[in-house]
């Protein structure tokens, strides 16, 4: 009776690991274009994964894996905010992702940023950025957690905590910003009313790519010879 039951186990797990194999087979053949459309679909597959590789080396996007201020100033229309945090002390204790990032989970923290970074990368690319710029709702909560983490020994009475009901709730709930108003950005938050050259160091000032800017360079001098002769 063992012996039966063996072999019956034997015929159902070859009979599903053949069903995976033609399953397999099946999917691996649905991608697979006809003979005659091999060639173009790939040079289609080629041309999407230069441009996309292009796309991903003039936008930096691997520096967004990282918490370097000066990311945030590969797009100009964020300027202002980091012209203001440079200059605030708090530039000597936090970088734009420990206020701006969630720090208590890294999965949390790199998924904030990736959605974040492709709401921020879809508005800048269809300009449609505003004059001035607003936290979001869930930007918000990011930075008032972040504050408290930072700031909970000025802004809690460890003594009272024992004592007073909802201590902890009553100083936190209202935004820190209600009073602090300037900190760190300034008072000054629009686009038009920050210079944008010379307040960033010169490799993040590039907004034309390197080899557009020598062909339109080439296509002037070529214009100014017509125009001589």
């Amino acid at each position: 009776m063992h012996n039966e039951k063996v072999k019956k186990d034997n015929s159902v797990l070859k009979s599903f690991s053949e069903f995976n194999r033609n399953y397999m087979k099946r999917l691996f053949r649905f991608f697979i274009p006809p003979k005659q459309w091999r060639i173009p679909v790939i040079i289609l597959l080629g041309a999407i994964s230069g441009l996309s590789l292009y796309a991903m080396v003039e936008s930096k996007a691997i520096s967004y894996l990282s918490d370097d201020p000066k990311t945030c100033a590969n797009c100009h229309v964020m300027t202002p905010q980091y012209t203001t945090w440079k200059n605030s002390s708090h530039r000597e204790w936090a970088s734009c992702n420990d206020c701006h990032v969630p720090q208590d989970n890294v999965f949390k923290k790199y998924l904030f940023k990736a959605k974040d970074g492709l709401y921020h990368a879809s508005v800048f690319t269809t300009r449609g950025e505003p004059e001035v710029i607003r936290m979001k709702e869930a930007g918000v909560k990011v930075v008032q957690s972040n504050c408290i983490r930072c700031h909970e020994d000025q802004v809690t009475d460890a003594r009272l905590s024992a004592s007073v009901t909802d201590h902890f709730d009553n100083r936190t709930t209202r935004k820190c910003w209600e009073c602090h108003q300037e900190v760190p950005h300034g008072s000054v938050h629009s686009l038009s009313s920050v210079k944008y050259y010379g307040k960033i160091d010169e490799e993040h000032q590039e907004t034309v790519p390197e080899w557009l800017s020598k062909y339109l360079n080439k296509s002037d001098n070529q214009k100014d010879k017509k125009d001589e002769q």
